[in-house]
């Protein structure tokens, strides 16, 4: 099953965009120009993330991760973790959340 985030046109080249995902946010953006969708929701205390100079920041209290991995780079929270990347399929001319068979 599959359901539709966001047009691949609407993703920038560079950055991030915050996309809605059943009452909470996603935030999309592209590595080496494939789409990707993490929660926008940080690993310290769970507030919302900025992109910043190629990382996803929180405003909060300073933790950043890398877009890439999703790894925390600095500022607290728990060591060793990464943000919650969804499965995603790039379909035709859309970006879709899929799960099931």
């Amino acid at each position: 099953m599959k359901h539709e985030l966001i047009k691949l046109a609407d993703i920038p080249e560079t950055g991030s965009v915050i996309v809605p995902f059943f009452g909470r946010e996603l935030q999309v953006y592209r590595i080496d120009g494939q789409p990707r969708a993490v929660a926008n929701t940080c690993l310290h205390l769970g507030g919302p993330l900025e992109c910043r100079d190629g990382r996803l920041t929180c405003p909060w209290h300073g933790a950043s991760f890398d877009m890439a991995s999703g790894e925390k780079l600095s500022g607290p929270g728990p060591q060793g973790a990464r943000l919650m990347r969804l499965p995603t399929v790039a379909d035709g001319d859309a970006l879709f959340y899929v799960w099931g068979n």
